[in-house]
């Protein structure tokens, strides 16, 4: 995701009722209208018990007001459908059991029900006046339109049956299954997905749109641009680099894991949301001048890290957001060289040092204000975090790492920690204490550089302005006349670091860091 003008400032706290039931499979069936913005959905819910269940609590946002869904029956389809009572209070639906179920056993529940979304599908004009429908569901909004267990751990296969207006297209993730006229102006679009998904990227966009499969996409893998008719030259334009960024990340980390990659004019909070085969752009993306590459690339990375292979909880967003920032980086570097990427480094290092100035939270961050993660904690210094590992380990072993993660945790999920296991077991490095000071402890180095002349040697001096010291190596740059250089490389593991050379020519510059491989703030 790429955060974007419009982001909420909302205080979202994590679901964290607990962990009784395994969601496998979701069926939503959904009535859209023009008549009004209340949608009538039938939502059936496969999953395994985890323990003995008596009853089974979903997240759902009931009714408060004029907002808010409205359950009118709940059935449980493997006991000849008999009704069941229920309570939907403070976002949970609390579902009484006709039986036990024991665990490890698979039951189905059909939820029906109505309302007004107060959030999560979207349901607004875009810029042309243009009714338009979309789903919008990080970090944990999609309860407020389908039940569900919304958090990231628990990834499920899914369908949606969509009733709309003719005059609409529907597109989701997956593979379109089947697309109906019903008649008296109304059609049906199913898509279905038969991978293990979270919530925040299951979704649909219902709007008019204009459509086209680029000639260019990989065999067996449609690479398309949905965007609004009144668009469609800008748009096409703009959306056919996905095809060039697909391939480079296919080829760097795996293939890519989805039938499809949709590219989705929208209308939504974000600057781009990475919605898993089905990627959803602000409509302003859109602008026939290709200036919106990097945000392409961002969500395409997403489909790898954040989609397939998904945090824990949102403590982690790092593992989205860091990577998916840092390979767009991968990909600028290989598109643009290494001028282009360096130039973007500095910037990202430059948004991570500010932040720093004005905040006490460590990049793994258990808060439960999950709009605020969306940080340069969790993206610029995630990214940094990647890019010294790369450094500290050299091209081929981060790679290797980086293939040797997604196909441990591909349809699972994933914590810092088991990226750190991988990262030591294909480096064979002990890199505990790296992660350590990078994630796990607020701030930045803060370094000042020194430099004398003590008996004819050149001294250079680093000190760590900053109470908790780091460890890291640093490249330092000697320079003299007619081109002559030497370059060091030093650790820095003390509050003063004290290095002295004789290069052997007179020495008129002295740089750190010269190929911007560390975060530092200079002091």
């Amino acid at each position: 995701m790429q955060k974007g003008l419009l982001v909420l400032l909302l205080f979202l706290t994590t679901c964290l009722n607990a962990q009784d039931i395994d969601v496998q499979h979701y069926t939503f069936r959904l009535e859209l209208s023009d008549s009004g913005s209340a949608i009538r959905g039938n939502a059936t819910v496969e999953f395994k018990a985890l323990h003995n269940l008596t009853s089974v609590t979903l997240d759902l946002t009931g009714r408060n007001g004029a907002t808010g869904m409205e359950v009118t029956g709940i059935y449980q389809a493997e006991r000849n459908d008999k009704r069941l009572s229920f309570s939907n209070v403070n976002d949970q639906l609390i579902i009484s059991l006709a039986d036990t179920i024991k665990k490890g056993a698979t039951e189905k529940l059909t939820i029906a029900y109505w309302g007004l979304p107060d959030d999560g599908l979207i349901i607004a004009k875009n810029k042309f006046g243009e009714r338009t429908f979309f789903a919008d569901n990080w970090p944990n909004r999609a309860h407020h339109w389908i039940p569900c267990v919304d958090r990231p751990d628990d990834k499920a296969s899914f369908e949606f049956f969509v009733t709309a207006p003719s005059h609409y297209s529907v597109i989701s993730n997956g593979e379109k299954v089947e697309e109906k006229e019903l008649g008296r102006g109304r059609k049906l679009t199913h898509w279905k997905v038969n991978i293990a998904l979270p919530t925040k990227v299951m979704v649909i966009g219902v709007a008019r749109f204009a459509v086209k499969t680029f000639d260019d996409s990989p065999p067996n893998l449609p690479v398309s641009a949905w965007v609004y008719p009144q668009d469609s030259t800008k748009g096409f334009y703009d959306y056919a680099l996905a095809t060039e960024i697909l391939r480079f990340f296919s080829g760097y980390i795996a293939p890519f894991p989805y039938n499809k990659l949709a590219n989705v004019q929208s209308t939504t909070i974000f600057g781009g949301m990475e919605n898993a085969s089905c990627i959803f752009y602000d409509e302003h993306s859109v602008t026939g001048n290709r200036d919106s590459e990097d945000l392409l690339a961002h969500e395409i990375a997403h489909q790898w890290f954040g989609d397939m292979a998904s945090e824990k909880s949102f403590a982690h967003l790092w593992l989205s957001e860091g990577f998916a920032t840092y390979f767009t980086d991968l990909y600028f570097e290989k598109k643009y060289g290494q001028e282009a990427v360096v130039a973007r480094l500095k910037k990202e290092r430059g948004e991570a040092v500010e932040f720093a100035r004005h905040s006490a939270s460590p990049v793994v961050d258990s808060t439960a204000n999950l709009m605020s993660l969306l940080n340069a904690n969790s993206y610029q210094k995630g990214a940094w975090v990647l890019h010294m590992l790369r450094n500290e380990v050299g091209d081929s072993l981060f790679q290797q790492i980086i293939r040797s993660y997604y196909q441990q945790y591909k349809g699972g999920n994933a914590d810092t920690r088991d990226f750190e296991a991988v990262a030591e077991k294909v480096s064979g490095k002990d890199l505990s204490s790296f992660f350590a000071q990078w994630l796990y402890r607020p701030g930045i180095p803060q370094l000042a550089v020194t430099k004398y002349n003590v008996r004819g040697a050149l001294v250079v001096q680093v000190t760590q302005k900053q109470k908790a010291l780091y460890t890291f190596p640093i490249e330092i740059l000697v320079e003299g006349e007619n081109g002559k250089k030497q370059r060091y490389r030093e650790l820095v593991a003390t509050a003063k670091s004290s290095f002295q050379y004789r290069p052997g020519f007179a020495v008129k510059k002295v740089t750190i860091d010269p190929d911007c491989k560390l975060l530092y703030a200079a002091y």
